[in-house]
């Protein structure tokens, strides 16, 4: 069966076990987070010394995994055969002949991290009907702060939109760095404790006032000082401040004033269900499209795409990544 993240979590808390669970997709996460809970939550120290095997992708093949999950358990009632980086191994279709009949007392767990493995195959079938079938999805860039507010109140704390919105566009979308990120908040912080901008300044290093999310505010109100201030310390900081990073999220944003535009109800409501913002972001947009028709944004899209292949030296010789962030800024701006 095809199940959820937290459903997996429940019935693994229940001890409710299925003999074999193919976790996949693009986003390693997930996967690694059930890894995790698979090595050191089912057994206990002494039942894992006869009754737990890791296997590594790259050094196996079906025939080699089917022999250890054809295993009985020592001593326990349960052995539990993890499969890390299952994405490596060449004949895993094979597997088919163990899942139309796996052994109750064992737990194979196949971790196929990075891309999905085809529904389709009758391995997936087989899985689905003995087992479980868990995607891990991609979490997309607009449903970050969500994902980061529900990040830190499941630990207890809460965090600001604008915190959320702050961590996503610097860390993108690699949960295990935003986890780790945010863990370092946690460690002196009392619980039920705020996070805001200035607690992510002093902790991660992320300026409240020199960041791709107030560079776009910048631009969406056309402040000319305020924007080349922020541009001037991007170009002063490049490794911080890579050009096809800002590119990318200066993309995004432009994108949404075009959908913007396209909107025939623009009601708040309409905004916030059609661009993913915050409710307290909204009247930026209303007053960012009064500064930029729809024209004008075509044109910018344009010179992201012309930028973005610049930085990669394309019609290029010389500008580094900060000249080439200043020129866009002024062309974006005049």
């Amino acid at each position: 069966m095809a199940v959820s993240y937290n459903q997996i979590l429940a019935d693994l808390k229940r001890k409710t076990y299925h003999p074999i669970y193919m976790l996949c997709g693009e986003e390693p996460y997930f996967i690694d987070l059930l890894c995790h809970v698979f090595e050191n939550q089912i057994l206990s120290a002494d039942e894992k010394e006869f009754n737990q095997t890791i296997l590594y992708g790259r050094d196996v093949d079906a025939q080699t995994i089917m022999e250890f999950a054809k295993r009985y358990p020592m001593m326990a009632s349960h052995q539990v055969v993890i499969v890390k980086e299952a994405q490596d191994v060449k004949t895993i279709d094979d597997l088919v002949t163990y899942a139309e009949k796996p052994l109750s007392s064992t737990i194979l767990v196949l971790c196929y991290k990075y891309k999905k493995y085809d529904k389709r195959k009758v391995l997936a079938k087989k899985i689905e009907a003995k087992g479980v079938y868990f995607e891990s999805a991609r979490i997309y860039t607009d449903k970050l702060p969500d994902w980061i507010t529900s990040l830190v109140e499941s630990k207890g704390y809460t965090i600001s939109r604008k915190a959320a919105q702050l961590l996503a566009d610097f860390l993108g979308n690699d949960l295990s760095k935003i986890s780790n990120e945010t863990g370092k908040l946690f460690i002196n912080l009392p619980q039920g404790s705020k996070i805001g901008e200035e607690l992510i300044e002093q902790n991660i290093g992320i300026s409240k006032d020199f960041n791709i999310f107030e560079l776009q505010s910048a631009l969406g109100t056309r402040d000319i000082l305020k924007a080349n201030r922020i541009v001037n310390h991007f170009a002063s900081n490049p490794k911080d401040n890579p050009l096809i990073k800002n590119v990318i999220m200066l993309n995004s944003y432009f994108s949404k004033l075009i959908l913007y535009h396209a909107l025939p109800d623009k009601s708040d409501k309409t905004v916030i269900a059609e661009l993913g913002v915050y409710y307290s972001f909204v009247n930026d947009y209303h007053q960012a499209a009064r500064n930029y028709s729809f024209q004008k944004l075509t044109e910018i899209i344009s010179l992201l795409r012309e930028y973005d292949m610049k930085s990669k030296g394309m019609d290029n010789a010389s500008a580094d990544d900060g000249e080439l962030m200043k020129e866009l800024i002024y062309k974006i701006l005049h």
